[in-house]
């Protein structure tokens, strides 16, 4: 989603970037007696078929070792001998220079398989490769947002510390032994981080600094009150040293890091560069920019054709109206999941199973800065049973009461169906449910976590579409319109992403497009512009992501015209996975 980002949620509305290399690090937890290796690798052969299922595995694997907080969350607990749960990611120089190593020699094994006879399968999973290890580099070698986002950082130490404390891999002993390893190791993380921090943009600054208070609670209240009988004195231990390592490093932040700021605009060329390999739609920037402003303004005229003979302004405010309060906020988005849940089963739109391994949680507290909405953390795709998470960001109660109101006209009643929809049923919830069966391993493994941000994000709101031509909620002309609103969203997102990252677009310019072109109410529209302040290319995934859904199945109904079944389409295509759209297309054939 923008610059370096560690195991985010990035199936996110109001979400913040994610990590190019490893998107986001799903949890795939092992039994606790069993701390998890990698698969053995493919036995040895010349065969063009092995040595990619050999490249496949070693690149999983060796690249999850070399994250240790990623390889936590995804299940990975032992490499070669060493537990990895206690470790951070290495930020000093020689740690930097062996992730640079990897990604070159990952790039010589790709091109000795380059033009050889593949079938669609593997070939797909080196595609993905291929943008994985670009990503890499591009971030490495041109924007190293490692020497100017302190925020990866403070998303580092959350991450790190709340998967072991959240996630059931191994008794509560074991997780708190982990805990306290990396506790231990805490101050040498951040002074590489204050090592490498050369400058930051003042939004970058400013949230890192709330996020970094987030942890700070984290580490000295929830972790602490948590922590097992007869380790308490341990965890004290290593909680002295660790909070005043993060005490620092807010100071660190407040003081030094302040007075070095920089654009937060990636440039045109690094962000064609980036958003080639992220979206992976054959499209350039420009073409992706003018579908965008052209189909906005075919949007806008549907709205304004169901609005009728009164204004849209006039329509959108009585839908507006029409919500509960903060205190009720994140209840109601549980029972708008349940209600589209049984909707989805009763018209057999897709396979689903129940809700059972799906939560509805507040959003940590130090992830609120970046995740103002919402987020899907999905199940593990080695062990689905320990469950998913719908990341739900509370209203603060302390808010001044315009602004509360504000939040709760975007987010009505009709708006939070939508959201659930999108987050969960039918939406990343159940799309990932179907990734989740994908095999072999290590093929679902690649998939989930280097996984193609269009496709994904191009589901969510492909699957608001689908539900509401369905005629969820009797037809209720308030979810159309709510509809509308979100793809005049997606359409918006994608034009201030280009313009604002690329310079052609200012700040209050930006503010003043969502507010009047696409209805967004102020609070979005400031929250949104936080966000396009700290990402690049992700708020183009949703655009590109739909139209990408939208081309596919026209596609696969051109190749079954005298067989075709909606329901047949959405099976198959989830059933391969988040790859590339044109990836896509090839494996549908």
């Amino acid at each position: 989603m923008g610059h370096n980002r560690t195991m985010t949620p990035w199936r996110a509305i109001g979400a913040v970037p994610w990590l190019p290399a490893t998107l986001l690090a799903w949890t795939l937890a092992v039994p606790p007696t069993a701390p998890a290796a990698a698969p053995a690798a493919p036995a040895a052969s010349t065969a063009p078929a092995a040595r990619a299922d050999a490249l496949v595995a070693d690149f999983v694997f060796q690249e999850l070792a070399l994250r240790p907080v990623t390889a936590s969350a995804a299940g990975y607990h032992v490499h070669q001998g060493v537990r990895l749960d206690g470790r951070w990611d290495d930020y000093s120089p020689a740690g930097i220079a062996k992730l640079r190593a990897f990604t070159r020699q990952v790039q010589r094994r790709l091109a000795a398989l380059q033009g050889v006879a593949l079938d669609p399968e593997r070939r797909a999973d080196l595609d993905l490769i291929r943008d994985a290890v670009e990503l890499d580099r591009l971030e490495l070698e041109r924007i190293q947002d490692y020497r100017y986002d302190p925020m990866s950082y403070v998303e580092l130490v959350g991450n790190g510390l709340y998967t072991p404390y959240v996630l059931g891999y191994a008794p509560i002993e074991q997780r708190y032994r982990d805990l306290i390893e990396r506790l231990q190791r805490l101050p040498e993380l951040l002074a590489q981080a204050m090592a490498n921090l050369r400058a930051a943009p003042e939004p970058w600054n400013r949230l890192a600094r709330e996020g970094n208070e987030g942890n700070i609670a984290l580490v000295d209240h929830a972790l602490r009150e948590a922590a097992p009988e007869g380790m308490q004195a341990a965890y004290a231990d290593a909680a002295g040293p660790a909070l005043q390592a993060l005490h620092d490093f807010s100071d660190f932040l407040a003081t030094t890091l302040a007075g070095k700021t920089r654009d937060w605009r990636l440039g045109k060329d690094n962000y064609e560069r980036k958003c080639a390999l992220l979206l992976g739609t054959g499209q350039d920037t420009a073409q992706l920019l003018a579908g965008a402003e052209a189909d906005l303004a075919v949007t806008r005229a549907e709205l304004a054709r169901l609005a009728a003979p009164r204004s849209v302004a006039d329509v959108l405010a009585d839908y507006g109206a029409r919500h509960g309060s903060a205190s009720t906020y994140v209840d109601e988005v549980r029972g708008a999941l349940v209600q589209a849940a049984s909707f989805v089963r009763a018209h057999d739109l897709i396979a689903s199973g129940d809700l059972a391994d799906l939560a509805v949680v507040e959003t940590p507290a130090y992830m609120r800065a970046s995740f103002p909405v919402a987020g899907f953390n999905p199940a593990p795709p080695l062990e689905p049973q320990l469950g998913a998470n719908f990341w739900v960001t509370p209203i603060p109660a302390d808010w001044p009461p315009g602004r509360i109101e504000s939040k709760l006209r975007e987010y009505n009643r009709y708006g939070l169906q939508q959201l659930a929809i999108h987050e969960a049923m039918p939406g990343h919830y159940l799309q990932f449910e179907h990734a989740n069966r994908i095999e072999p391993s290590a093929r679902r493994v690649l998939r989930s976590v280097w996984g193609n941000g269009a496709y994904v994000e191009g589901w969510a709101l492909y699957a608001q579409q689908l539900m509401t031509d369905a005629g969820y909620l009797d037809h209720d002309p308030g979810l159309r319109i709510a509809l509308l609103k979100w793809r005049l969203r997606a359409q918006a997102n994608a034009i201030i992403d280009i313009r604002l990252q690329t310079g052609g677009m200012g700040e209050q310019e930006a503010l003043d497009f969502m507010v009047d072109q696409a209805y967004e109410e102020r609070e979005e529209a400031a929250e949104k512009l936080q966000r396009a302040q700290l990402s690049s290319c992700q708020l183009a995934t949703y655009y590109a992501g739909l139209r990408g859904w939208e081309l596919a199945r026209e596609r696969f109904r051109a190749r079954h015209a005298t067989n075709f079944s909606l329901r047949a389409f959405h099976e198959r295509a989830l059933a391969e996975g988040a790859v590339p759209f044109a990836t896509l297309d090839r494996l549908l054939r």
